[in-house]
């Protein structure tokens, strides 16, 4: 069960995971400013999992880069946990970025020299909380999205679904409070897609705050709320 309650002075409450307030995003050609974003309000409450939906070139990928500190707005605010971005360095930023957020990608993003276990370990390398065993906490979200029997295969001997299955884990391997999916099922078939949409539906009742960005309407179903996103703005909200 979630509650967003965002207010609009500048705080956040605690329900809140992400309050985006009124952000643009502009990419600058020479001296020819391109906006992508305009005036984006969006809340997203602990435990929620929302989808954002829209065509190609709608804004989605790049509202989701700025929910996930890969990118900073040209204007507006963005509070993560509470935390204005704004207003912190980007070493600050890595740090949010490494220890409160999970990635999963369409492409994998997988190391090909590195087997599924050293994958998962990949993120502590350079973050990792100090309460956390990563070794045996590697292993044990390898065997939660039921690949106990493949840790030791290289990226090149799994298939397309075993991939994002490690790509799930590994974006659970620090412990995030929100998990960003850039359309994970973008690169696989019906039913391996609907696998691992199974394995987020899980996570979800677990409690995990989800944000997925698809174009694919078969993933509605997957979510508690469909935020839609046309030309750089959200249509419903």
């Amino acid at each position: 069960m979630y509650v967003v309650d965002c207010h609009r002075d500048g705080n956040v409450v605690s329900d809140s995971v992400i309050d985006i307030q009124n952000i643009e995003k502009s990419y600058f050609l020479g001296d020819m400013e391109v906006p992508i974003l305009h005036g984006i309000d969006l809340c997203v409450g602990k435990g929620e999992f929302v989808a954002i939906m829209g065509p190609s070139g709608s804004g989605k990928s790049t509202l989701m880069n700025l929910i996930g500190c890969l990118d900073r707005p040209t204007r507006g605010n963005v509070l993560l946990m509470g935390k204005d971005t704004r207003s912190i360095s980007d070493n600050e930023l890595a740090e949010l970025r490494g220890f409160e957020i999970g990635f999963v990608f369409q492409n994998f993003n997988l190391i090909s020299r590195l087997s599924a276990y050293e994958n998962v370990l990949l993120p502590t390398y350079s973050n990792s909380k100090p309460d956390i065993d990563t070794k045996s906490r590697a292993r044990e979200l390898l065997g939660m999205v039921g690949l106990e029997d493949r840790m030791n295969h290289k990226p090149t001997e799994l298939s397309g679904g075993q991939r994002q299955r490690v790509a799930i884990a590994r974006s659970l391997i620090n412990g995030p409070s929100l998990i960003l999916a850039d359309e994970p099922t973008g690169n696989l078939d019906s039913k391996t897609s609907n696998e691992v949409m199974d394995i987020f539906s899980s996570l979800h009742r677990k409690g995990c705050t989800i944000v997925m960005i698809t174009h694919d309407p078969e993933m509605e179903k997957y979510a508690d709320r469909v935020v839609h996103i046309r030309d750089g703005y959200i249509e419903n909200n």
